[in-house]
Formats: C-alpha cells, structure tokens, sequence
C-alpha cells in the first residue's frame, strides 16, 4: 500500500509549551489508523496538524514535515483550501450547519463548484447521503431543519457533508463520544465501509473502538508517540511497556 501521508520530526509549540515532540508516522492509503492515549497527550493537536487547522490557534508555531501524496503541506505556495477539500474532518460533537439536510450536504459542493446542473447536485447529495448511511432514514425530508436529526444522525450528516467533496484523507476526532452504543455502532460501521475508499485517522478515546475499526493505532503520551504498528499488535503483544500499561488500564 502506499503512502499517503507522511509526518517527520513534527514539533508543535503553543506560545512556549511544547505540545508534540518529534512526531514520525507514515499513513498508508485506503486505511484506518487510530490515535490512541490519555487526554491531553497531543492526539487531536496533532490531527489538526494534518489540514492545518491549527494555523488559526495565535501563538501556535510547528516544525518538521507532513507531506500528502509527496507535497510539503506546509509550503507556501499551498493553497490552503485546496487542502482542507482534500483533507476533511468530522469533529467531537456533530456541527450541522442551520441549514436543511440537503444545504448541508450541498454547501461543500457549492463552494467548490463541483457540479453542472442541480440534478447533479441532487446526485451527489443522494451518493454522500447513501455513502454516510443516511438516504433511507432522510430521502423524504430533505428540506427539514438537520438540527431536528437525532445526535446519531447529525454525526452521519458531518460525515456525508464531508465526503460530499471526494476528499481523499478524512480526519476524525472522537466522532462517537457524544453518541450512545446504536449510534456509535453505526458509525463504526460506516468507517469500516468508508476506510476502502479514504484514508482515515481516528483519534479515539474507546480502546475497544480502535481494536475494532483500524488496521494501524499509534499510542500517545506526553506530546510523543511511544508506540506505532498493527493494532493486533498493539493490543496484544505491545514492545513498550507504556503501552502496555495504558492498554491494561495501569494509567490513563
């Protein structure tokens, strides 16, 4: 498989505190990888490095390299929306925009101008809606306020206005932690689905969640990762013996 992203000797700053302290890890393409560690380690700073979302933090300075399908994403001449169409992200909490189901699916498209003629914008809402798993519960209500969805729902809606755009990396952090075990279960399901056609990383407080849906978990402590390789791996024959104290519960 090959690499879609690569992250080298990344350090982040917030003013004076150093946030993440040489982090390496190459992310293979058409793959789920899930971040894993104690609250606070630099799991979700270091996913917001991947589209840059944390240029808009004041005070925040990065170094070192992360490189998506070769290119530096931090040069210059990058066009910041560019990337961020490339490199979408489903955030904790489902955001709907307070528009209908449609306009939230639609807007992306909109932006970007991917489409010719309203039946192909109504092709690309029904193919995203279908995708997140969402058509059959929401065909009929299309013009319905999305803030009426169920939380469940409303995080399906992210996910489907995030694909609606064909990016390639889709990044999320802890999309289920809000929702109850049915919720959770199906968009579990949807990652699974979803991870054939995007690169995915997951940061995910639930070990049981990252067992279940990657194929790769890296282990965060302290701003650094401590250990990366197959979440079998990880799970159940770890070479740190950090990791193997986390994944027990000895701390975290």
């Amino acid at each position: 498989m090959t690499t879609k992203i690569s992250a080298k000797n990344i350090n982040l700053f917030y003013g004076q505190k150093q946030a993440l302290f040489d982090i390496n890890l190459d992310f293979k393409e058409h793959s789920t990888t899930a971040l894993i560690g104690p609250s606070g380690c630099g799991k979700s700073s270091f996913l917001r490095c991947i589209n840059r979302m944390n240029d808009t933090i004041s005070g925040c300075s990065i170094n070192g390299e992360i490189r998506l399908d070769g290119q530096d994403i931090y040069s210059r001449d990058l066009d910041l929306v560019l990337l961020r169409a490339s490199v979408g992200m489903v955030f904790q909490k489902p955001n709907p925009f307070p528009k209908s189901i449609y306009e939230n699916v639609a807007y992306g498209p909109r932006i970007h101008g991917l489409f010719n003629s309203k039946s192909d914008l109504d092709e690309i809402v029904e193919k995203s809606l279908t995708r997140a798993g969402l058509w059959g519960e929401v065909k009929d209500r299309l013009n319905d306020q999305a803030t009426g969805l169920s939380g469940g729902q409303q995080q399906r809606l992210c996910i489907a206005r995030t694909i609606a755009i064909e990016p390639e990396v889709i990044l999320m952090d802890e999309p289920c932690s809000a929702l109850d075990p049915i919720a959770t279960a199906k968009i579990e399901e949807l990652i699974d689905e979803l991870s054939q056609n995007f690169t995915i990383i997951i940061v995910t407080h639930s070990m049981q969640q990252a067992a279940r849906i990657s194929s790769m978990t890296a282990f965060f402590n302290m701003g650094k990762v401590i250990e990366y390789d197959i979440t079998d791996k990880i799970f159940t024959n770890p070479t740190n013996q950090q990791t193997q104290d986390y994944i027990t519960g000895r701390f975290g």
